[in-house]
């Protein structure tokens, strides 16, 4: 699920490849990695998981994919300033679609220019698809299984320690999920931009390997960053809460604590 500055530097010239720069279109437009097309995963909010919802937000990402190119040969990468939410939940989303050939770039642009890489700053095309991918229901969950398993899930919020206290509001309800631990996602990343190591990690998220884990945040970014470091530690039952609090909330009929 990760891609170092080295080994994306050695296949850039691959037809074969896909880069997403999941930053901002300023950003982007100041200089991205060389063949890299701009794609704004912060426009794809999705916070409503009911079965229509989900079956609207898989068409949606279908969508988005076959706009970006993806199918079944290329290996898709994407990129943020470091290790980011955005280059995480774009890995999540095709992770969800069963295409395991799916990187994010470690330590993000922010290493790639430290490292002196090449840089570009003109927009590159897409070169759209017709993507349908297979949906993998193991790593996505709705309000629905949450509420009617708070008991047995351990249940990761990732936002700030303000978000999950109640201090900082932004939704109708305040605090967080009942028996949810808040691990901010930020804890993640190095000074470097890159994910700390599987030492420091495995500190934080020290739970027993068979557990069933449901990250969420407020509209499952930073989740799908925490997702992805909790599958590089190896456990193997790890969901993303799709809604997050933005749902969860919002709704007067679910259950928080403060």
């Amino acid at each position: 699920m990760l891609i170092s500055t080295s080994e994306l530097n050695s296949i850039l010239d691959n037809p074969d490849v896909v880069i997403a720069d999941t930053r901002s279109f300023k950003e982007y437009s100041e200089g991205h990695i060389p063949g890299a097309v701009h794609l704004d995963l912060f426009a794809f909010h999705w916070i409503d998981t009911t079965k229509k919802g989900i079956e609207n937000f898989n068409d949606q990402a279908r969508k988005l994919f076959s706009f970006l190119g993806v199918t079944s040969e290329k290996k898709v990468i994407f990129y943020d300033s470091v290790s980011g939410m955005l280059a995480a939940r774009g890995v999540w989303m095709l992770m969800y679609f069963s295409h395991q050939n799916v990187s994010m770039l470690d330590g993000g642009i922010t290493k790639w220019k430290k490292e002196n890489l090449s840089i570009e700053t003109k927009a590159n095309n897409f070169k759209p698809s017709n993507f349908l991918g297979k949906i993998n229901p193991d790593i996505i969950t709705g309000f629905e299984h949450i509420r009617d398993n708070l008991d047995n899930l351990k249940i990761i919020d990732a936002r700030s320690t303000g978000e999950y206290d109640g201090s900082i509001v932004r939704a109708a309800q305040t605090g967080h999920v009942p028996r949810s631990i808040n691990i901010d996602w930020n804890q993640n990343i190095s000074e470097d931009g890159t994910f700390k190591n599987d030492d420091e990690l495995s500190q934080m998220y020290d739970f027993p390997k068979d557990s069933e884990i449901v990250t969420y945040c407020q509209g499952a970014y930073r989740a799908a960053n925490s997702f992805l470091v909790l599958k590089k530690l190896g456990f193997q039952n790890v969901k993303v809460y799709l809604g997050s609090w933005g749902e969860w909330g919002n709704n007067m009929d679910l259950a928080v604590e403060e």
